[in-house]
């Protein structure tokens, strides 16, 4: 038996293989066992290997409880974290805010009030709510009118100085994609306008809206153009007061719809605001844009969701805007001098090296929209255990579904997941925590970036580039595979 395989039964057998005449001086005192030629892959590296992509992947998994990490590959690499930077946001927004916090809309009176009347100027005040809507602002003007207000003989002014103005979330998206907007102090449905047309024998009608859930008013900040070409389908071209925007004729098609870009958000909820206060007997002068803090006495306050219910819904839609305001407000609450939407990514940069010890997330936003963000997966795991051991994030994250073998989503899965997903064009995210089927908690970070070829896209391709769908789909088949290994660990 081989457990009672003695030396010199293994020096006899040796004997039977050697040549007469030579010595077994040096003869092993150990069983001989083939040599493993070059360095061997674990399960984790030989799943990364099968994932065939190109460019760099990089994770780190650690139990909860304990904080001892339980597998990394390449845990300290650097990568774009896409979306789920907008996990790290919404840590630092609760941290800096508190969950019960809420954005305030106002209007307000500068001048006198009498039988109806304000002899002065009516501002409405943006204070950076991230889901101010045309429903909210309709109340707002049926509030004015029920505060008693008829007539405003001064200018209409829009305050969107609470927060510095940002052209565009990421500079290097194409100018109409709908989730890189403008930024300011003020910002409505989203900073988006409702583009739709229908064609009308040789021609097409368009409209362009302020649509919410129960009013869709039409717009004169933004315009729209039909041109008798095939490409580019966009053009962009800003004037002082508003959005300019063609489109290509031959990409229209029968009818459809999309939302486009404000690049004018105090112009845009001045515009639709001067509309419903006129459905209610208000008439206003043309809208003023001022950075000036406003002075006068308080009419109507609107107050957003509190600060934990928008922040779920963040998480759940991925909205860019929520993600970018919310963080800009923690900012300027923490007395940060705000200029640039970088001056903000900075400040919470700062306050993850301070509430985690971290030093290798390098944000340049709030949202992940840009790729020049760097995040290390073992730093954010550090970050994720800590919020987790405070309670403050896993509620708030959207349950990751585990697939069969043919896709399908299982439903009663033994390993249960919430995370934040993250997707750019070659890049792919994905962050959160798990609880194993013995009821271990992990906290986990995969990231995977092409950044060498994301960088050859043109700006203008970079809505649908060649080969990105088919990247980031296996992107999510190695974070799948992933988890499912790590539901077989323990820290425990």
């Amino acid at each position: 038996m081989a457990d009672r395989f003695s030396r010199r039964g293994f020096l006899a057998s040796l004997g039977a293989v050697v040549a007469p005449g030579i010595a077994l001086a040096n003869a092993p005192l150990v069983s001989l066992r083939p040599q493993i030629r070059g360095p061997q892959k674990n399960g984790a590296e030989r799943l990364i290997q099968s994932a065939g992509l190109r460019g760099e992947v990089a994770f780190a998994v650690a139990d909860v409880k304990t904080g001892v990490e339980l597998e990394a590959v390449g845990g300290d690499l650097r990568l774009p974290p896409a979306s789920v930077a907008k996990a790290l946001t919404a840590l630092y927004a609760l941290d800096v805010l508190g969950p019960d916090y809420r954005f305030e809309t106002k209007l307000i009176a500068y001048g006198p009030v009498e039988n109806g009347i304000l002899n002065g100027d009516l501002i409405l005040v943006g204070g950076g709510d991230p889901l101010l809507d045309t429903d909210a602002l309709a109340t707002m003007a049926a509030n004015l009118r029920e505060a008693g207000i008829t007539e405003v003989r001064g200018a209409f002014k829009v305050y969107d100085g609470a927060l510095p103005y940002v052209f565009s979330i990421d500079a290097g998206q194409p100018d109409h994609l709908g989730y890189s907007p403008a930024l300011s102090g003020i910002a409505l449905n989203f900073n988006r306008v409702h583009f739709e047309w229908k064609r009308e024998g040789t021609d097409y009608t368009v409209t362009m809206d302020a649509r919410s859930a129960r009013y869709k008013p039409a717009v004169d900040v933004a315009t729209m153009r039909v041109e008798s070409r095939k490409a580019p389908i966009y053009t962009y071209d800003p004037s002082a007061r508003q959005d300019r925007w063609t489109v290509a004729r031959g990409a229209l098609g029968k009818g459809g719809a999309r939302w486009l870009p404000v690049r004018k958000p105090a112009l845009y909820a001045g515009d639709v605001f001067r509309t419903l206060a006129r459905s209610n007997g208000i008439v206003l002068d043309r809208v003023q844009v001022t950075n000036e803090s406003p002075q006068g006495s308080l009419l109507v306050t609107h107050y957003s969701d509190t600060l934990d219910n928008i922040l779920r819904g963040m998480l759940k839609y991925s909205t860019n805007v929520t993600a970018e305001l919310v963080g800009m407000t923690a900012s300027k609450a923490r007395g940060a001098d705000l200029h640039t939407l970088q001056d903000s990514a900075d400040e919470m940069n700062r306050w993850a090296a301070e509430a985690y010890g971290v030093n290798g997330i390098e944000m340049v936003d709030h949202s992940g929209l840009g790729d020049a963000s760097r995040v290390a997966p073992g730093d954010l795991v550090k970050a994720l255990i800590a919020a987790q051991k405070a309670g403050a994030l896993r509620p708030l994250l959207k349950n990751f579904r585990l697939l069969d073998s043919q896709g399908r989503p299982v439903k009663d899965h033994p390993i249960k997941v919430d995370a934040k997903t993250g997707t750019l064009n070659f890049v792919s995210g994905l962050g959160g925590f798990i609880t194993t089927p013995d009821g271990s908690e992990l906290a986990f970070a995969i990231f995977t970036a092409d950044v060498d070829h994301r960088a050859t896209i043109p700006r203008a391709n970079r809505e649908r580039p060649a080969g990105a769908r088919s990247w980031n789909a296996r992107s999510r088949r190695l974070q799948r595979a992933l988890i499912a290994r790590w539901g077989t660990l323990s820290g425990s």
